[in-house]
Formats: structure tokens, sequence, C-alpha cells
């Protein structure tokens, strides 16, 4: 292997490490039951859960979130994540 596949391999190794190392603190600050609604999100859409789990993550990290984060903040979180994706058309 050359030198530039190895960085990859190594930078692959240290992403998926950081993302177990947020799905473990996510899974901490939440409820059974927002962990359920996040793995099923996680089952449909990955890229989704990854979204959600690194904002729950800022939120406490800011001090946002005090207690376990519930099925019902988890909710609020995808509308808000889906509002901010929202494709608006313009006819002319």
């Amino acid at each position: 292997m050359n030198p530039n596949e190895l960085n990859q391999i190594e930078q692959l190794r240290k992403q998926q490490e950081m993302m177990n190392h947020i799905r473990i603190i996510s899974a901490k600050l939440m409820t059974r039951e927002a962990r359920s609604r996040l793995g099923n999100i996680r089952a449909v859409k990955p890229e989704l859960a990854s979204q959600i789990e690194l904002q729950l993550v800022q939120l406490v990290q800011n001090g946002q979130m005090q207690d376990k984060i519930t099925d019902d903040d988890l909710k609020t979180i995808l509308k808000q994540l889906q509002n901010k994706k929202e494709i608006q058309i313009k006819r002319k």
C-alpha cells in the first residue's frame, strides 16, 4: 500500500471511531423510547441519524439539555432538521 492509501484508511478508522463514540454518548443521553425511534431512523436513513446524534451531543455540550432526551425532544429535533431541508419550487 502506498502512503496515500494508508492515510485514507487511518482517516476512515478515526471517523468511524468518532461516530461510535458519539453513538455511545447519545445513547446515554436518551430515554428508551427516543433510542428506539433513533434506531428506526438509522435503519431507513443512516445519514439523518448521524446528523441527529451530532446535534444531540452539541446540545448537551452547550448546556441546552440537562435532562435525558425524550421521544418528544427527538421529534422536535427531527422537525427542525426537516424544516431546514425543505425544498421550495418557485414557478414563474
